[in-house]
Parts: structure tokens; sequence; C-alpha cells
């Protein structure tokens, strides 16, 4: 299954009336056709090249502490479970899926999903399962204008943000799990991941048309549009993909081509370096040079 990805920078902003994130309808191309067997690549200069960051982010206010959660329950342990986030282009071929797991805490989540349509979209189909890990919380997402799923990665940016937004606001406690609780949270993390160590990248055929890319880092704001970027920057292009924020860490895979063929070892190598080189530097500055 395809999803069309254009990268340009997050522009995303958050209300201090409201903690929830809202980002305009962005008029980004697509780099991948769904109804097509080719590609073609996409030249994206949204972002500064000598700095891979998300500087048009802007964070206001942290979340405020609540006396209750969001419909869920609190829990009774000390032990806070890891807050898992799932960003699902693969399993619909019509819509967007979103996962939530947060232990046993989450309830039916009425707030996040209000959260969703201010940003334009539609929860066309929700449901709950349970197993060892805890309680998922699964949503189908359209955009509200054109009833297709999410395409652009700002946007899937945005709804990931929105989500872990009001993750920490119902529950203060997931702000030391998450990564991005140094900006949304009452606490941040403890310890800050080493992202030389934390980073890890690889890729492989997935069969003649398209390559496996498997990235593992350090979460921060602006990551999946960073990402897209790097990748379109060489011409590579982006079928479709999986986002997951997972505590600290952030995890995606991404099928990609080369003119609708798998990346060549070579290409591959370049695809890593880059990739490996502006992740584990998110903070070098263009002034640095």
């Amino acid at each position: 299954m395809a999803v069309a990805m254009a990268a340009c920078s997050l522009g995303l902003h958050f209300s201090a009336d409201k903690n929830i994130a809202s980002v305009p309808m962005f008029k980004a191309s697509s780099l991948f056709d769904a109804t097509s067997t080719t590609t073609k690549p996409c030249y994206i200069n949204l972002l500064n090249k000598t700095r891979m960051s998300s500087s048009g982010i802007t964070i206001i206010p942290r979340a405020t502490p609540v006396a209750d959660v969001e419909d869920g329950n609190q829990g009774d342990t000390d032990t806070i479970p890891t807050p898992i986030v799932i960003i699902d282009q693969d399993s619909d071929i019509d819509a967007t899926v979103v996962e939530i797991t947060f232990g046993d805490r989450l309830g039916a989540l009425l707030d996040t999903m209000n959260a969703l349509k201010n940003l334009g979209l539609n929860v066309v189909k929700a449901n709950v399962f349970l197993d060892s890990s805890g309680k998922h919380n699964k949503f189908s997402i359209t955009k509200a204008d054109t009833g297709r799923k999410v395409e652009d990665p700002e946007d899937l940016e945005a709804i990931r943000l929105t989500i872990i937004n009001n993750l920490i606001q119902y529950h203060p406690e997931s702000s030391s799990q998450l990564a991005l609780g140094a900006a949304f949270g009452l606490v941040p993390p403890k310890e800050e991941v080493d992202v030389d160590i934390a980073t890890h990248l690889t890729i492989s055929d997935d069969g003649p048309e398209r390559s496996l890319l498997y990235v593992e880092t350090a979460d921060r704001p602006g990551l999946l549009v960073d990402i897209v970027k790097i990748i379109t920057d060489i011409n590579i292009s982006v079928e479709s993909g999986e986002f997951d924020t997972e505590g600290l860490l952030a995890k995606a895979k991404f099928h990609v081509n080369y003119k609708g063929k798998a990346t060549i070892r070579p290409l591959q190598q370049v695809l890593v370096n880059s990739l490996r080189y502006f992740l584990t530097r998110p903070s070098t500055e263009e002034a640095s040079f």
C-alpha cells in the first residue's frame, strides 16, 4: 500500500488555551501516486540542508496537571508503562491507522479524537483490544475535506504530536517516559538518550521494485518530517511506512524505491550514511561551520 509523502518544515503551533496541536492545510506535492506503478523523485528544499531540525515548530505551553484522566484508570502501581503511539500507513489502503497504548490506563480517548477533528480529520473507525502489553486504542483516520487517508508527513507529524500532547495532559505520569515530555510535560525524562548509541539503520531489498528501510533513533519533535526529507533529498521515493513512538525512542520503517526499482547497494549506503549523519547531529547549527 502506498502513502504519498512530501516533506517540509512542520509549522506546528500549540494553543495555550487548549493544549492541542493545530496545523494549517498544506498544499504539498505528492512523492508517490497510489494509482501508478512508477514513482518520480521529488526535490524538497523546505528545511535548511546543513541542519535537519524542526525549527518551524513552536511549542508554547507545557501540559497542565489535571485531577482526572481521560476516561481511564490511573492505576495503583508505581510502575509506569511505556507509552506507545503508532502511525501506520501500511495496514489500511483507505485510512491512516493510529494506535495508542499506555498499559491499561487509557479510556475511550474522546478528547484525543476531538483534538484530531480539530486538525481537519475524521475518525472513521475506532476499536479497542487487550493483550499482555495492555489496552490498545486504534483509530482509522481520514482527511475531512477529501475523505482520503493522511499522506503529507507534516500532517502525520501533527497527528503524532497532538496525541502525545493529549496523553501527557491527561496522564501527566507519562511525561517522564517520553522524549517529548521535556517540551510538553511537567516532568522531563530523567535521562537523555545517547543518540549515537540509540541510532540503528538498516536497508534491504523487499522484492524487485522496492527496498525496506528501518530507522531507530532518539525521538524529537519533527523527526518524521526530517527523515522523509533526508530520503527524498537523494532522489529516493517513499511509498509507505510506519512510524512508532516508543517512550524515548522513535522506530520507523519505510518502503522506498529509486525510479520504481529497489535501491542498489551503493545508493543504500549513501542513504544510510546520510541518515546517520543528520540523526546523530540534530543540534548542529549552520553558524558552527
